[in-house]
């Protein structure tokens, strides 16, 4: 395996060019610099700050111009500088090697100013004016910059150069514009001098996308495969048995009777790096679709640009089959549920396992020994498929599905439509759960994926959510996600046109024994019926009354009927977590969302909004009639004045 120099035929089309501001102490050299690098010589007289200078393209070996910006140094041009750096994609921090001050101004002023800054973006330290060291106190870079480039990270090499004498002028620019294009911090640590954790897990699903007969080895062929798919060129077979015998020289492990193993395949990567050559690994890795992040490119992915905000995205049953293969390969012990090593293995070959974070920790049914069984590994699929469907798909490929993605997902019909239709044939149902503090929804969150009831109260932070199957009549099962909703984040969410738009069915749980509980909830049924009426996103909505445990206040059934009856939706449902008596509330839920035409709540101002549509659309019909008459009636008289013309005759 090799890039030595078909890694420089990689094509960069994200890239027009690379973008390096120069700055630093004043009369360290920067326009000098500049001149030197772009006429190949050293200028008499320079200008104080040049004007945006172009290096082309044929310069370069990766075909990309470099476009440099020079900048101030006075306290006037701050903001200048402060403008640029945020524009630049490298920077060259500069330093005079005959006054050793602005060396100790990089490190106390131009370096954490850059932190400060935030841009994030390499930094290359060059020592301008070589040629003006005193030749008695020579001074050892490496061991000058160690301290330094320990202190920032950022830094991505450090190089002494001439302009007056010519030396390592062009280079500075070419490592500047070569740390945009081929950076080695998501690649390795320069610390450790080991392979990142996000690199290793990108060439394992290569190594695995290359090993064709699935024997855990690259033999002759399969390597000679991969190299002219990453480098447009076949090896030799002098050159495969070079590589070969680099690795099991240095690395027994890494060859084997086979071919080299994937410990071989990352010892390599490893080397390159090591010696520079970051190139060939971002060869590869670009060539199998990833980014600067180590992720697979999201523009390559079908994801539906067009897309109502009243549909959704579900998994296909090609999809599904293809997780369910996925759950069975890695269930080690075939006792259907996977262990926390065995999902972390089966997401060894992605960035990370996608489910660590919220809202996807703790949003599944375990077993007893806190395993993941299928139904709910399928759910946190269909979760993390409705929430974000580019992540979704960027991790079915880094399982390994290589079908057509456009099969994967599809996109659900209208809400709107099928409420027309009274028929939906969604898989999975989005409910947001409303409620004011201490109302039970968080209870019912996690009692939907069968977690113990708490009787401390917590209050729920963040976006919280629970997902799992709901059993159907005749053996049918829906997926359900329930999404709670904190009280203090109803206005925001109400803010959006388009809020309820993603939402399949609301319920508004209540503390059936407290009485303020119930008005609040009644409140937020009708700020969402409302919008809903405004919008046009209207949803079937369901009133639940928890804590069914407690002493129910004086009026607490009646009241709550009351409040169902004045919006025509069904009477409360009545559960309490605690005695577990559920009351069927899912499969309810469930059924509301299906039949998404009903339960639909109808507050006073929407009758008045639909009884004046229902007035002008008569009006409109009766002018329309009379309009009609009017004409039949002129055409009428003009027949008939022309008879009576021709008789007269």
């Amino acid at each position: 395996m090799s890039g030595d120099s078909s890694a420089r035929t990689a094509v960069f089309r994200h890239r027009n060019t690379v973008r390096v501001v120069v700055v630093g102490d004043s009369a360290t050299g920067k326009s000098s610099l500049i001149a030197a690098a772009a006429t190949d010589t050293f200028p008499e007289t320079v200008s104080p700050v040049l004007p945006p200078t172009v290096l082309p393209a044929e310069y370069y070996p990766d075909g990309i111009p470099v476009t440099i910006i020079d900048t101030p140094s006075s306290l006037d041009g701050k903001a200048k500088v402060e403008e640029e750096l945020q524009l630049a994609d490298a920077v060259v921090l500069t330093y005079a090697c005959d006054q050793p001050e602005t060396l100790v101004n990089l490190q106390n002023y131009w370096l954490p100013e850059i932190r400060r800054l935030k841009v994030n973006i390499p930094v290359i330290v060059v020592g301008c004016m070589l040629d003006l060291r005193d030749e008695h106190f020579p001074i050892n870079l490496e061991q000058m910059m160690g301290p330094i480039m320990q202190q920032f990270k950022e830094i991505e090499t450090c190089i002494e150069c001439s302009a007056a004498n010519l030396v390592e002028v062009a280079e500075v620019f070419y490592y500047a514009q070569k740390a945009v294009l081929h950076p080695t911090a998501p690649l390795f640590d320069q610390e450790s001098q080991t392979l990142k954790p996000r690199c290793i897990r990108a060439l394992k699903r290569i190594f695995i996308l290359s090993d064709h007969d699935k024997d855990s080895a690259l033999n002759d062929n399969e390597l000679n495969q991969f190299q002219v798919k990453c480098f447009s060129a076949p090896l030799q077979p002098n050159e495969t048995e070079d590589v070969k015998r680099v690795v099991k020289d240095n690395l027994p492990q890494g060859i084997n009777h086979l071919g080299l193993t994937l410990d071989g395949f990352l010892y390599l990567h490893s080397l390159f790096i090591a010696k520079g050559r970051l190139e060939t690994t971002w060869t590869v890795l670009r060539e199998f679709g990833y980014n600067d992040d180590l992720e697979l490119r999201k523009e390559n992915l079908p994801v539906p640009s067009e897309k109502a905000p009243d549909q959704s995205v579900e998994l296909t049953s090609i999809a599904v089959d293809f997780l369910k293969g996925v759950f069975s390969l890695n269930d080690s012990n075939k006792d259907g549920a996977l262990q926390d090593f065995e999902v972390d293995e089966l997401f060894s070959t992605a960035p990370e396992s996608p489910w660590d974070e919220d809202p996807y920790k703790d949003s599944v049914e375990r077993t007893e020994q806190g395993d993941v069984n299928l139904s709910g590994f399928l759910s946190q699929w269909a979760l993390m498929t409705l929430l974000d469907p580019p992540q979704s798909l960027a991790y079915l490929i880094y399982l390994g599905y290589t079908g057509d993605l456009a099969k994967a997902i599809r996109v659900t019909r209208k809400r709107s439509v099928d409420f027309r239709k009274q028929y939906t044939d969604r898989q999975v149902f989005q409910c947001f759960v409303f409620g004011p503090k201490h109302a039970g929804k968080s209870a019912l969150l996690t009692s939907f994926v069968e977690r113990p009831f708490q009787d401390n109260y917590s209050l729920t932070s963040g976006q919280s959510y629970t997902v799992n199957t709901v059993d159907q009549p005749r053996g049918i099962k829906k997926t359900l996600i329930l999404h709670e909703v904190q009280e203090c984040d109803v206005k925001i969410l109400l803010s959006s046109n388009d809020s309820l738009a993603a939402c399949d069915v609301a319920v508004f749980v209540y503390d059936s024994s407290d009485e303020f509980s119930l008005k609040r909830a009644s409140k937020l049924l009708m700020e969402v019926a409302r919008k809903g009426e405004d919008s046009g996103y209207g949803v079937p909505c369901l009133l639940i009354a928890a804590k069914n445990d407690l002493n129910l206040y004086p009026m607490a059934i009646k009241d709550s009927e009351m409040i169902c009856q004045a919006v025509k939706i069904n009477a409360p449902i009545r559960i309490s977590v605690k005695d577990k008596y559920m009351n069927n509330v899912f499969q309810k839920i469930v059924t509301t969302a299906q039949q998404c035409h009903l339960s639909v709540p109808e507050t006073e101002h929407g009758r008045n909004k639909k009884r004046y549509r229902q007035l002008v659309n008569r009006s409109l019909i009766l002018a329309s009639v009379g309009a009609a008459i009017a004409i039949v009636a002129l055409a009428a008289y003009r027949a008939y004045a022309c008879r009576k013309t021709k008789s007269a005759r």
